[in-house]
Parts: structure tokens; sequence; C-alpha cells
């Protein structure tokens, strides 16, 4: 018995005229294409399919007992993302502008979680904007202060990076100018430009 999962779900999927693998993935990929979804990992009978093993994978033939694993993301999942994700950059641009009273009031712990939910949170962006480009369509004009996502970054991450040598060398007048001057208006730029989306 063939079973199906897209995300963790087990799904109800019948083989039609599929005899190899590849059939199966290829009819599974244009149901996705007619569905805005576009797969982003595959396994098989508990083997992960990546670029350099798909052409041996797929001229497999079935034998009617294997596991087909999917993990789709959708255009849909991309835009709600960069919703919760401009929601976010505004809180923390909020609590950039708070970190010099911070520090001047000891509030260390509270600093070192704000500057944590940053770097998370530009990790969770990243990783979201790599998945718009599989929808160049929709999101290829989405610019940040009138730049690409990759230029925008470039020019941040001196910034981050002059935050970081201020965070280790504990220079609290330096944190907090950066902090409040060049990252807050960076990550209000961010969350204005992701929902325009």
């Amino acid at each position: 018995m063939t079973e199906f999962y897209i995300n963790g779900q087990q799904v109800d999927v019948s083989i039609e005229d599929e005899e190899t693998i590849g059939d199966v993935l290829h009819s599974f990929e244009q149901i996705c294409e007619e569905n805005e979804a576009s797969v982003i990992g595959i396994v098989v009978d508990g083997r992960k399919i990546t670029a350099e093993t798909f052409d041996d994978e797929a001229e497999k033939r079935l034998t009617g007992n294997e596991r087909f694993e999917f993990t789709l993301v959708t255009k849909n999942d991309i835009m709600q993302s960069f919703d919760r994700l401009a929601e976010l950059f505004l809180e923390l641009a909020e609590k950039m502008e708070d970190v010099p009273s911070e520090l001047q009031n000891g509030k260390n712990e509270e600093v070192a979680l704000s500057i944590k939910n940053l770097a998370d949170s530009i990790d969770q962006f990243s990783h979201t904007a790599a998945l718009a480009t599989l929808y160049p369509e929709t999101f290829s004009d989405t610019t940040i202060d009138g730049m690409g996502f990759n230029d925008f970054f470039a020019d941040f991450s001196p910034i981050l990076k002059d935050f970081e040598q201020a965070l280790q060398s504990n220079d609290t007048v330096m944190i907090g100018d950066l902090a409040e001057y060049e990252i807050c208006p960076r990550l209000k730029a961010i969350a204005g430009s992701l929902k325009k989306q």
C-alpha cells in the first residue's frame, strides 16, 4: 500500500497511470503548480531525494509499497510569514529604541533577550525570503528602502557586526547608539516593506 504524507500529515492519494517514482513526482509537481505550492523536500522510503540522487530514484519502478513524504510551501504561507515578520520587526524596532534606557537602568537581561530575538527574526526572515524566490512573479519587486533583500542585508550586515563587537566589549554607549539610530530604522523599513505584500 503506497502512502503519501504532506508536511507530516497522511493524505489520501491514489496511484493512477504512474509506473515509476519519477512519474509520481512529476504528477505531484503538476498538482502543486496548479495550487500555487512548491515542493521544498522529498523523502521516498526514508531516503531524502536530492538534486544529485533525483534521476536515479526517478527511474525506479513502483512496487506499490512506497512511502512518499513531501514538504510543501505555498505562496499564501510565505505571505502569512511576511505578515507575522512585519509585526515582529515592528515590536523589535520598539525594543531597540528602548535599549539605551534599559542599559542605563541595568536591565541587561531584557537587552540580551531583545538581541537574541533580533538574531532569530533575521534568520527567520532570511529563510522566508529564500522561499519567496520560488514565486518571482509575486515577490521579485519586493524591496526594502529601494534595495533588494540581498543588497539591504549586505548594507545591514556590517552594522550587525559592529553591534556584536560592541556587545562583546560591553561598550554600552555604542550598543545603545547602534540599536537606536542604525538597527531600529532598518527594522521599521523591513516591517514597512513586508506589510505591502
